[in-house]
């Protein structure tokens, strides 16, 4: 953890219940292996031209320990196929535009450091996030740890699928369900509400027996993955609501008397079979708040005074599970802030809408009561699972990249130049291959929820919250080429500052914990393994938020129709044509015995030609 203890400022980067849980860290450690207890990554002279006899040299074995965290000589995902020998180009593949591209990129290649590691905070929040019942007692390592002391004679560089595995022992021993993050894949711990609905495992079993997959039963398996991603969209989910959080929007007074409002409501409407209602937790800081009068709130019934409580953000990393429901009191930035608290696995959340903006809350405050009735009841709630972004900061160490802030985004990263005067130069990776040099004044790594946001202001495209993709968008390019682009989900994305580069750049996190990015340092972005799951209102409600919100496709009045009938007249009717006036006389005939169709035709006709 001596790399962990370098981050600036304790309110960014890694969270404090990171670096201060050392149990976690040990079990990280025996995870990762000794190589990686200093959260770093070596970097080799090239990673995609090592050759694949280095693991097997004997005289090689004792600098095992300078080796990357994993092995960077695996096969790409295009020649899984293959070997790692490099084949020989033809003579009519030389002068390629590939090739051309390679050589001028050859530069931007030396020094690369891996994007196979699975960086040391990502296996630190699976293993802190193996699933739990709703009890505060805290998280024991101890049947983790004593799981691993038997496997201490690992390989000293573990591959990510044996880290996977590893972390799916540790759970199967545990006896925890499946869905307990157990090979940094689950999305999140609310995920397991849909354990009835479908086997993922077995889905995912039987494709991994196919080693050959005939295109009958890959249309079929692909299909079949929409349709049930159609279903869990659509289907409600039922379930006891206990404890609830509530989120107010900072300096607005006037929201804590609403605050107080809700709280009592929740505290007082019986529930479940009990004359009382559910344990509320509001904001630390209102503790001694005169407006929300806590001790008035106690003195009205002595059991709400365990009902009542209060939550930190030191709780919100620790303890999510404690919550059931999140109601947030504000706009957009509110559930942004919301998404900033929870940094590993999210409760849903309902946001009412009291902020200046409302693409993230559609909810009326002044309808809470039937709401949450609706919710908290019968009918159940339903959840989208937006789409976050894990993004983590690697420091050039020298040989090594040490790895430094970790943040889940919600809306977007944003690395730009900040105070230089010099355009941006930043060298884009996609799965470790080299995509292109980015020179322009920054550039936007959107989720679809953040579509609306700063990447809508610099040009780019609005995309359904229910995609899963990343949206590229640049800020004032230099070049006229460089447009917007939505790519993969799938992929891994490293932003790289060059070593000769002018000037630093600094990147924003859904706006926060602004970082810099010297010479030499990177940041990788990836989809999260925490979704942000938000409760739905309508299944057009992100149609209705950009309608309202942007007046989408808004004209200032519609295009009359042809009316034929008049509001008053002495006329019958009956008798007259339906249309005085039928066509444009200046382009069809209007006479009868007129044969021109055209000014042009008129013109001539009168002349006699």
């Amino acid at each position: 953890m001596a790399s962990l203890g370098k981050v600036a400022s304790p309110t960014m980067g890694v969270h404090p219940a990171l670096s201060e849980n050392r149990a976690l860290a040990e079990a990280a450690d025996k995870l990762t292996g000794p190589v990686a207890k200093s959260s770093s990554i070596t970097i080799p002279n090239d990673p995609l031209r090592q050759p694949s006899s280095l693991a097997n040299n004997p005289d090689t074995t004792s600098d095992a320990a300078s080796l990357p965290l994993f092995p960077t000589n695996l096969p790409s995902h295009g020649n899984a196929d293959c070997d790692n020998t490099l084949e020989e180009p033809s003579a009519l593949a030389i002068k390629s535009h590939e090739d051309i591209l390679k050589q001028q990129f050859r530069g931007h290649r030396k020094s690369v450091p891996s994007v196979e590691a699975v960086p040391r905070q990502t296996i630190i929040k699976a293993l802190a996030s193996v699933a739990r019942s709703n009890k505060p007692e805290a998280l024991s390592l101890d049947g983790m740890l004593s799981a691993q002391a038997a496997v201490d004679k690992r390989l000293p560089n573990p591959s990510p699928q044996q880290i996977s595995n590893a972390l799916s022992e540790i759970t199967a021993r545990n006896m925890t369900p499946t869905t307990a993050f157990p090979a940094l894949q689950s999305p999140c711990f609310y995920h397991e509400r849909f354990d009835d609905a479908v086997n993922i495992d077995k889905v995912l079993e039987e494709i991994k027996s196919d080693e050959y997959m005939s295109h009958s039963r890959l249309v079929q398996t692909a299909t079949g993955v929409r349709e049930v991603s159609k279903q869990l969209q659509r289907r409600p989910i039922r379930r006891a609501v206990r404890s609830v959080m509530i989120v107010t929007k900072a300096r607005d007074n006037e929201l804590v008397y609403l605050t107080r409002e809700l709280t009592m409501w929740l505290l007082r409407t019986p529930r479940y079979g009990s004359d009382i209602g559910v344990n509320v937790y509001v904001d630390a800081k209102l503790r001694n708040s005169k407006r929300f009068g806590a001790s008035s709130i106690v003195d009205e019934d002595p059991r709400f005074e365990e009902m009542l409580r209060y939550w930190s953000p030191d709780l919100c990393w620790s303890h999510p599970e404690k919550f059931d429901l999140v109601l947030t009191l504000g706009g957009d930035g509110t559930v942004l802030f919301t998404s900033w608290l929870f940094q590993r696995i999210v409760p849903p959340v309902l946001s009412f809408s009291l902020g200046s903006l409302g693409f993230l809350t559609s909810f009326e405050f002044e309808k809470y009561k039937q709401h949450l009735n609706k919710i908290m009841g019968e009918e159940g709630m339903r959840v989208n699972l937006r789409m976050r972004f894990t993004c983590t900061v690697f420091r050039n160490g020298g040989q090594e990249m040490e790895e430094g802030e970790q943040f889940e985004v919600l809306n977007e990263l944003v690395i730009d130049r900040g105070p230089s005067p010099y355009v941006s130069n930043l060298e884009l990776y996609g799965d470790n291959e080299l995509l292109t040099v980015v020179q322009a004044d920054g550039c936007i790594f959107s989720t679809p929820t953040g579509s609306t946001a700063y990447s809508l202001s610099a040009g780019g495209s609005l995309v359904s919250p229910d995609l899963p993709a990343i949206l590229l968008t640049p800020i004032c390019p230099h070049t006229l080429s460089f447009r917007p682009m939505v790519l993969s989900d799938t992929m891994l994305l490293r932003v790289s500052i060059p070593r000769n580069s002018r000037a630093t750049a600094y990147c924003a996190f859904d706006g926060k914990g602004r970082v810099e990015l010297k010479q030499g340092d990177c940041v990788t972005i990836s989809a999260s393994q925490y979704p942000f799951p938000t409760v739905m209102r309508t299944g057009t409600e992100w149609f209705d938020s950009v309608s309202r919100t942007l007046q989408w496709n808004t004209r200032a009045a519609t295009q009359k129709g042809f009316e034929s009938k008049s509001g008053s007249s002495s006329v019958n009717e009956d008798d007259e044509p339906e249309w005085d006036i039928d066509t444009d006389s200046a382009c069809y005939a209007s006479e009868d015995g007129s044969i021109s169709a055209s000014p042009l035709r008129r013109q001539m006709s009168l002349l006699g030609m």
